[in-house]
Order: C-alpha cells, then sequence, then structure tokens
C-alpha cells in the first residue's frame, strides 16, 4: 500500500500574489500552508513508501550524510537505480 501525502499547488503570479490551486479541495478549510517544490515532495512520498516497506538497502552504508546534500540524492546514496526509483513511482 503507497503512502499518499495530500497536496495542492500555490502558483504564485508576476505580482507576487499566491493563488492555491486545489481542485479536490482537500485544503478548502485550512488557514495555512506549506510550500514544497514539486520534485522534494515526490521525495518524501518515496521515502515515507520504503520506510513502509522497510525496502531501503542499507542506511548503515550511507554514512554522515552532508546537510548541503539535497533530499533527493539520497535514493542515489542508497544504491537505487533509475528504473529502481522508476518501479517506486509507479506505487504513488
Amino acid at each position: 500500500m503507497a503512502y499518499k501525502i495530500d497536496n495542492a499547488i500555490v502558483k504564485k503570479d508576476i505580482a507576487g500574489n499566491l493563488t492555491l490551486i486545489d481542485p479536490d479541495n482537500v485544503f478548502e478549510d485550512e488557514d495555512a500552508f506549506i510550500a514544497v517544490k514539486s520534485d522534494d515532495l515526490i521525495t518524501i512520498q518515496l521515502l515515507i513508501n520504503g520506510i513502509l516497506k522497510n525496502d531501503f538497502k542499507s542506511w548503515r552504508e550511507l554514512g554522515v550524510v552532508p546537510e548541503t546534500d539535497p533530499l533527493k540524492s539520497l535514493f542515489v546514496r542508497l544504491g537505487y537505480s533509475k528504473e529502481d526509483i522508476a518501479n517506486m513511482l509507479k506505487d504513488l
């Protein structure tokens, strides 16, 4: 079973005004939102699914991960191939 994070799109126009694009009205009663880049959101969802499945190949081999490394680099550091990640994306 895949875990899904409720999400919507926050769009900023030229004047800096923000518009919430939420076709399913998931956030209709919410007063505050957090904006996350779409590739980071997908990475977070994949990480959660990997943790829930206990599917990670070897966290111990990671060693110290520099704080400056992007979150999405964890999959490469964990030894996942592009094909592995593509298969995980199919679960979303």
